[in-house]
């Protein structure tokens, strides 16, 4: 199982962010940690000084690191935006989601960054992940997706 820590670890590995970068992310997506807090979010679990990541922190990242890389997005009057409810069942899907948003990517991308890390997905199974989840065709990520596509963004960044 994929945890909240790793996948921090890992996107900030792939992107090569550094970690007073790490602290303003976290602040763009509402949570304010100290970039000691942050060097021990990204320790090992074993390491002294481990800080676990809950779902509330991973996803002020997530957000944190969409504002950082696209800018933040002004409401249009009346606008209401609903927060994303997470659970267990579609964490996978919320983090590929977000990812993809952060980086601008078309689904060409990510099919094409999952190929790298010898994944074949079509577009059609692609799209089912992002869809909401009372959709018909929506389909629950597993972690094997996401794993494999931060291997490939690892690769796609870094070589």
């Amino acid at each position: 199982m994929l945890r909240n820590n790793d996948i921090i670890r890992r996107v900030r590995y792939a992107l090569d962010i550094k970690d007073n970068v790490m602290v303003n992310i976290f602040k763009d997506g509402g949570c304010d940690v100290t970039r000691e807090e942050v060097i021990n979010i990204l320790k090992r679990e074993e390491d002294e000084g481990f800080l676990k990541c809950n779902n509330k922190m991973l996803e002020a990242f997530l957000d944190g690191l969409i504002i950082f890389k696209r800018g933040r997005q002004e409401q249009k009057p009346g606008q209401v935006v609903e927060p994303v409810k997470i659970n267990k069942n579609n964490i996978n899907n919320i983090i590929l989601k977000k990812l993809k948003i952060a980086l601008s990517f078309k689904s060409d991308d990510m099919i094409n960054i999952l190929g790298l890390a010898g994944v074949k997905i079509s577009p059609s199974e692609l799209s089912a992940l992002f869809r909401k989840e009372d959709h018909k065709n929506y389909r629950e990520c597993g972690d094997r997706y996401v794993r494999n596509f931060l291997k490939g963004l690892a690769l796609y960044y870094r070589g």
